[in-house]
C-alpha cells in the first residue's frame, strides 16, 4: 500500500470516529435535554426515564435537531412554562458540551 493510500485511509477512519462521537454526544445531549425537561414538568423515575427516550425518538423525524427543539418547547409550554426557543437551545448547547465530554470520556 503506498504512503498516500495509508494516510487516506487513516483520514477516512479518523473521520468515521469522528462523526460516531459526533452521533453519540448529539443523542447523549438529547437524553440529558429529556431529563432537564422531564423534570420540569414534573415527571420522576420511570416516566422521566420514558420522557427522555421520547426526546432521543424526536431527532429521526426530520435533519437536524428542530425536531427535538420543537418537541421539548411544545410540551414545556402546553404545561405552562414560559420558555422560549432560545432558552431551549442555549440549555441544548450546554448540555451537547456536556455530552460530548462525557462521549470523550467513555463515560
Amino acid at each position: 500500500m503506498s504512503e498516500f493510500n495509508k494516510r487516506q485511509e487513516g483520514f477516512e477512519k479518523k473521520f468515521a470516529l469522528d462523526e460516531e462521537q459526533k452521533f453519540k454526544a448529539e443523542a447523549r445531549r438529547n437524553k440529558l435535554l429529556g431529563l432537564w425537561a422531564a423534570e420540569k414538568l414534573g415527571f420522576t423515575g420511570d416516566a422521566a426515564a420514558a420522557y427522555a427516550k421520547e426526546v432521543v425518538a424526536a431527532d429521526f423525524e426530520e435533519a437536524g435537531d428542530g425536531d427535538v427543539l420543537k418537541k421539548v418547547l411544545g410540551d414545556l409550554t402546553a404545561k405552562g412554562h414560559a420558555v422560549t426557543e432560545r432558552d431551549i437551545r442555549a440549555k441544548m448547547d450546554e448540555l451537547l458540551a456536556q455530552a460530548a465530554a462525557q462521549v470523550k470520556a467513555g463515560t
